[in-house]
C-alpha cells in the first residue's frame, strides 16, 4: 500500500472513531432565565452537530426544539451558536469541532476529559424555545432595503432584461446567502443599536446597488446613509465575515456601499461623510492623523457647526489638565510614500467606478 493510500486510511479511521461527547445545550422558554442541561452521547468524529442534536431529540429528550431542514448548508435553518460562535449545525461536526477548540488556549480540554460541545440559540433575536429565536427583525431589516430589482424605470416591461457574463458575476458574492442569521447573531452594531439593520441586510442591499438592471440607486444609497441605521452604523468588528457559512463577506459588501456614497458626497453633507473623508485627507498630509483638525472639521463641521465645537470643550479641557492636548504636530516619516499610496487606490477605485 502507497503512503498516500496509509495516509488516507489514518483520515478515514480517525473519522469514524467512536467518542463520549458531553452536549451542553443552552436551554430556555419565552421571557424566562436561561438553564444549561447536559447530555452524554456515543458519537463519531464524523457526526455533524445536528446529527447530534437529532439523536438528542430522539433517544433522549423529545421536548428539546431547535430548527432544521435541508441538512445540506443550503437552507440555512440549523443556524445556532456553538461553542461561541454562530454556525451551521448541518456544517460543523465533532471532529472538526473539538479541534477547533483545542486550538484555543482559553477552552482547550483537559487530558483525558470527555470533551465538551455547547450550544446556544442564535443573539440578538429573542428566544422562543431552546434553540428556536423569533427571527422578525431579522426579516423585517432585510424588507427595509427593498431587496429586489426596481423596474418602474422601465417603459419596455415586455422586453427581457439582459445582463452581460461581466455584470451578472458583481452579484454572484451577495448571491450566495442563504439568509441563516450568523452574521446578524454575532453583530456587535445591532446588539448596542437595535436601528441598526444589519450585515445580512446591508449586503443584500449592496447586491441591489451593484445590479445593472436597477435603476433606483441613487433613492438606495440615500437610505443606506441614514444615521447608525444603515452603513455607518457597522463597527466594522469582522465577526460576520468571520462567522458566515457561504463567504459572502457582509462587512466588504458594507464597504462598497459606503464607497458608493463617498463617491457622490462632499464632506460637509453630514459627520459620518466627513469623518471618512477628513480621515483620509490628514493622513494624505500627514502620514498620521492630526487630532487637532480631525476634531475640528470632524464634529465641527469646519467651524460651521457652533453646537459640534461646543461639544468638544469638555474633552479639551480634560486633556489639557492631563498634558494629553497636541499643542503641536509633527507629520510621520515616509508622510510621501503614504500619499502615494493612498493616491493609487483611490485612482484605482475611480477606474472601476468608471
Amino acid at each position: 500500500m502507497s503512503k498516500i493510500s496509509q495516509v488516507g486510511v489514518v483520515v478515514a479511521k480517525f473519522w469514524l472513531v467512536a467518542m463520549e461527547v458531553l452536549f451542553k445545550v443552552i436551554r430556555q422558554q419565552q421571557n424566562s432565565s436561561p438553564v444549561v442541561q447536559t447530555y452524554r452521547l456515543e458519537a463519531e468524529s464524523s457526526n455533524t452537530i445536528l446529527d447530534c442534536l437529532n439523536r438528542i431529540k430522539w433517544e433522549q429528550d423529545g421536548t428539546l426544539a431547535f430548527r432544521k431542514n435541508c441538512r445540506n448548508t443550503i437552507c440555512g435553518s440549523c443556524a445556532m451558536r456553538i461553542n461561541g460562535r454562530s454556525a451551521l449545525a448541518c456544517k460543523e461536526n465533532i471532529g472538526s469541532e473539538i479541534a477547533r477548540l483545542q486550538n484555543i488556549p482559553s477552552a482547550k480540554p483537559e487530558v483525558n476529559t470527555i470533551p465538551e460541545i455547547t450550544v446556544a440559540p442564535l443573539g440578538n433575536m429573542p428566544v422562543i424555545k431552546d434553540l428556536v429565536v423569533d427571527m422578525n427583525s431579522f426579516w423585517n431589516n432585510l424588507e427595509a432595503v427593498t431587496p429586489y430589482v426596481s423596474t418602474a424605470a422601465r417603459q419596455v416591461p415586455e422586453k427581457e432584461f439582459l445582463q452581460t457574463p461581466e455584470e451578472r458575476s458583481l452579484l454572484d458574492q451577495t448571491g450566495n446567502c442563504i439568509m441563516c442569521g450568523a452574521c446578524y447573531s454575532e453583530c456587535n452594531a445591532r446588539e448596542v443599536d437595535p436601528q441598526f439593520m444589519g450585515p445580512h441586510a446591508l449586503a443584500k442591499a449592496y447586491r441591489m446597488v451593484a445590479d445593472s438592471r436597477d435603476r433606483t440607486t441613487e433613492n438606495r444609497l440615500e437610505s443606506y446613509n441614514t444615521g447608525t441605521q444603515g452603513v455607518w452604523g457597522c463597527t466594522r468588528c469582522l465577526y460576520c465575515d468571520s462567522v458566515c457559512p457561504m463567504d459572502v463577506a457582509p462587512l466588504e459588501q458594507i464597504t462598497k456601499i459606503k464607497q458608493e456614497i463617498l463617491s457622490r458626497k462632499q464632506a460637509s453633507d453630514s459627520r459620518s461623510i466627513r469623518h471618512r473623508k477628513v480621515l483620509i485627507d490628514l493622513v494624505k498630509a500627514g502620514g498620521w492623523i492630526d487630532e487637532r483638525q480631525f476634531g475640528l472639521q470632524v464634529v465641527g463641521n469646519y467651524f460651521r457647526d457652533l453646537i459640534g465645537l461646543l461639544s468638544l470643550a469638555p474633552l479639551g479641557l480634560r486633556m489639557l489638565c492631563r498634558g494629553k492636548f497636541p499643542l503641536t504636530f509633527e507629520s510621520s516619516p515616509g508622510t510621501q510614500q503614504v500619499r502615494s499610496l493612498i493616491e493609487s487606490v483611490q485612482q484605482i477605485e475611480k477606474e472601476n467606478r468608471q
